[in-house]
């Protein structure tokens, strides 16, 4: 690749992490502060993300595949974009919030895939030239963090500069988009059905009862996952942790540190652990969260966020792997389509909508929460699922070793790992 097309790339993806890293973490501490609006209005604010999810596919699938180059659609919806954020920070009531960021998050979650594919058209090979480019995006997500923690937003009741500033990042990228490297239409590409959208051609997969229970594992350890990011920062905020937004960008460097570990945890380990390992991490999570303080307990609160490293890792990533290995060459598309469109889809709208109820349910007639009995319900929920997947996780058909290529997005994918069942 030539270097000033990686570097335009590495931008690309930078931009592209740090405009949803500026609004998204800080957003259920911004509604219910600023707007003053319920714990269940938040948790319908963040599954327009889910919505997103779901639509995104008939975008891709109906535009940028068939008719128009994918870095121009990339810079149209960054530069609409930009205008609905700005937009959302000088609304001042849920009302007018609600709708805009909706149509925001519907036209910014096609943008994952965007940067993606025009990444991916200019690689010779993607295992090892994609990981270099990919940590830039967690970087921008990162910094977008540390900005906020260190301006103080939180704390100063400015958090509606955050879409201001991931406003000017969007129109930054927009603009940056059109001098991206060409990236036309799929030639060939036919007329597109639904279930080519939805990924509905790997349902096959399903007659291996492990992988069902993967599957199904996936959409139900993310209703727990929805209780992390909508709630995670108000809840430090309402505890009094200082920079809380910026602690929280401990949780993307822990994902960096596993991420360049997973090698060596996948020959050790095998599959099943290391899915095990990930939802265990999830309910220890939050038995942190619900048992840690500022005080004497603040290291629980800290190790609840760099667990994040492990439950998005050990987790989503291996199943990404398990996914690829069993779809086969024919349909490994269909199949990382179908599991995205179920987890951060079906999974995250469930766990948006219920984590909304129940910390209303649980506030104290101070305004403040009950925030331990808040978390003792997440971590139950994955306990019950990690329970229920070492009891049905089989997988017999694929004792024996399986050479497996790791995806583009594992560092040190270069080469081949032996994958114990």
């Amino acid at each position: 690749m030539h270097p000033v097309t990686r570097v335009k790339l590495s931008f690309m993806m930078f931009l592209e992490f740090f405009i949803w890293g500026a609004w998204f973490v800080t957003l259920g501490t911004y509604l219910l502060s600023e707007l003053e609006t319920s714990a269940t209005q938040v948790g319908v604010a963040f599954l327009t993300q889910s919505i997103g999810a779901i639509v995104a596919p008939f975008i891709i699938g109906l535009i940028a595949d068939r008719f128009f180059p994918a870095q121009r659609i990339l810079g149209v919806l960054h530069l609409i974009g930009a205008a609905l954020l700005w937009y959302a920070s000088v609304v001042t009531d849920f009302d007018a919030f609600y709708p805009t960021i909706l149509v925001y998050m519907i036209l910014y979650m096609p943008t994952l895939a965007l940067v993606n594919s025009v990444s991916f058209r200019q690689m010779q090979d993607p295992s090892k030239e994609f990981p270099p480019i990919r940590v830039l995006g967690t970087l921008g997500w990162i910094i977008a963090g540390l900005t906020i923690g260190w301006l103080n937003w939180e704390q100063n009741g400015n958090l509606g500069l955050t879409f201001r500033m991931a406003s000017i990042a969007s129109a930054i990228l927009g603009l940056f988009s059109f001098t991206l490297p060409n990236t036309p239409p799929i030639k060939g590409a036919g007329k597109a059905t639904i279930g080519d959208m939805l990924g509905l051609e790997a349902i096959g997969l399903f007659k291996n009862r492990s992988y069902l229970t993967f599957f199904l594992a996936s959409v139900a350890i993310c209703i727990p996952l929805a209780f992390y990011y909508n709630f995670t920062n108000p809840f430090l905020n309402e505890l009094g942790m200082e920079s809380a937004a910026g602690k929280q960008a401990m949780g993307q460097m822990s994902e960096l540190l596993f991420m360049l570990l997973m090698p060596l945890f996948f020959v050790r380990l095998g599959v099943k652990k290391m899915l095990a390992i990930g939802m265990f991490a999830w309910v220890l999570r939050y038995l942190f969260f619900a048992f840690g303080d500022i005080e004497g307990g603040y290291w629980m609160l800290i190790g609840g966020i760099i667990l994040h490293g492990i439950c998005y890792d050990f987790f989503f990533v291996t199943g990404q792997i398990y996914t690829d290995n069993l779809a086969g060459e024919r349909f490994k598309s269909a199949a990382q389509g179908m599991i995205t469109l179920a987890t951060y889809g079906v999974g995250m709208l469930i766990g948006s909508l219920l984590s909304g109820v129940i910390v209303d349910a649980f506030q104290t007639s101070g305004g403040g929460h009950n925030w331990q009995a808040i978390w003792l319900i997440p971590s139950g929920i994955a306990a019950v699922v990690l329970l229920l997947f070492l009891l049905l996780f089989k997988d017999r058909a694929n004792r024996q070793n399986t050479t497996v290529r790791q995806p583009a997005d594992i560092p040190s994918g270069q080469r081949e790992l032996k994958i114990r069942s």
